[in-house]
């Protein structure tokens, strides 16, 4: 079990808590994660001192965001290593808490192959676990490296497409810092945007059923003074049809080799409502986000979430009632469809950005290019 515990008050960084961090604790390494599931009524954070602790933490939604869960991942496999688990065995459980989001599986990958070629080698467990935490901190690097430059690529491309500013962008789910080993994927391009004076105002989407939008996206927008206005999901629409919306700026959890896109249920009719309008439709990820082994949108494996968050609604500080954690909405017994995700096809994606620049129009030839260019620059 991870162990909870709220922290003193100190801030760590500007925006707030780091996300994710290794920490060298006198009963020995642990991962330190700040519980999104908390948020925004506390920051309280998850030690995690073993790989289970983490599985459970992932699946739990106290860490989530494809480039996060990556580097969270990784760090799962060091953990294990440090301290004399099954690496094996961590890394299965790992790759398989969340199958949507490829970004936790290639963390995983990526650590797990540093350990093994030191034993490969000859080496002994204790420097493999070193290498597997080295790994794990390059990809943390990289990350936010990574995430900078989808801002300034995705900041040009914006203006290109919207020349003179004052942007109006919507944008759904949550891909902020708190989902990044930087300030985030498509949240860092609006960061950007306003921090050149170019955004008018950034359009929350609250993302149901678990409000990742009007708990986590408003909460990093607050923190940073955006102009930003909440709205449900279903009220997208009409700022559509007022021509209140000037951009769609979403990120995501697995881009397929045609371009098809995962990503927190809701984006799909979003992309359909901005085809309609003739707004564009942009998605902000890394390279790492994008799975040339899944051809195509058909074949990427959709998470079903427990019927228990569309029936119920939880906050972590009222009373619950609920068989599943938290105030019943609906009558006893009541089934419910809940994927975490859904997926939009390429032709309704009006640019992929990413941290090696922007693909557009988006099509399987694109984005090989993309994934050939971006090794080439890492084996450089």
């Amino acid at each position: 079990m991870a162990d909870r515990y709220v922290p003193t008050g100190e801030d760590r960084r500007p925006g707030g808590i780091p996300a994710l961090r290794w920490e060298e604790l006198p009963e020995g390494p642990a991962l330190v994660l700040l519980d999104q599931t908390r948020l925004p009524a506390e920051e309280a954070e998850l030690v995690c001192p073993d790989p289970s602790a983490l599985v459970e933490a992932v699946r739990s939604l106290a860490v989530r965001g494809a480039p996060l869960l990556g580097i969270a991942g990784a760090y799962g496999i060091a953990l294990a290593a440090a301290r004399g688990h099954a690496v094996e065995e961590a890394a299965v459980a790992l790759a398989g808490a969340r199958p949507t989001a490829v970004n936790l599986a290639v963390g995983v990958r990526r650590a797990h192959t540093a350990y093994r070629d030191v034993l490969a080698r000859g080496g002994d467990p204790e420097r493999a676990a070193a290498a597997a935490l080295a790994a794990a901190r390059a990809l943390h690097r990289e990350d936010a490296e990574a995430s900078a430059r989808m801002a300034g690529h995705g900041l040009a491309l914006l203006d290109e497409l919207l020349p003179g500013g004052g942007h109006r962008i919507l944008t759904h789910c949550n891909t902020g810092a708190l989902v990044s080993g930087g300030e985030g994927t498509a949240f860092a391009v609006a960061l950007a945007a306003h921090r050149a004076g170019r955004l008018r105002r950034l359009w929350v989407d609250e993302t149901r059923p678990l409000l990742q939008g009007a708990r986590l996206t408003a909460y990093e927008a607050s923190r940073h003074d955006m102009a930003y206005t909440l709205l449900t999901d279903n009220a997208a629409g009409s700022l559509f049809a007022a021509g209140a919306v000037d951009a769609v700026l979403i990120g995501a959890d697995r881009v397929a080799a045609d371009g098809s896109v995962a990503n927190k249920v809701g984006s799909y009719p979003l992309a359909v409502l901005a085809r309609y309008h003739h707004v564009p439709f942009i998605v902000v990820a890394p390279v790492t986000t994008v799975d040339p082994g899944t051809p195509d949108g058909a074949s990427i494996e959709v998470e079903q979430r427990p019927g228990g968050e569309v029936t119920e609604v939880t906050a972590p500080w009222v009373r619950v009632t609920g068989g599943g954690g938290g105030i019943p909405v609906a009558p006893l017994g009541a089934q419910a469809y809940n994927p975490a995700f859904d997926v939009t096809p390429p032709e309704l994606v009006t640019a992929i950005v990413t941290e090696e620049g922007a693909v557009s129009p988006v099509t399987a030839e694109a984005l090989a290019e993309l994934c050939v260019r971006s090794r080439q620059v890492t084996m450089s």
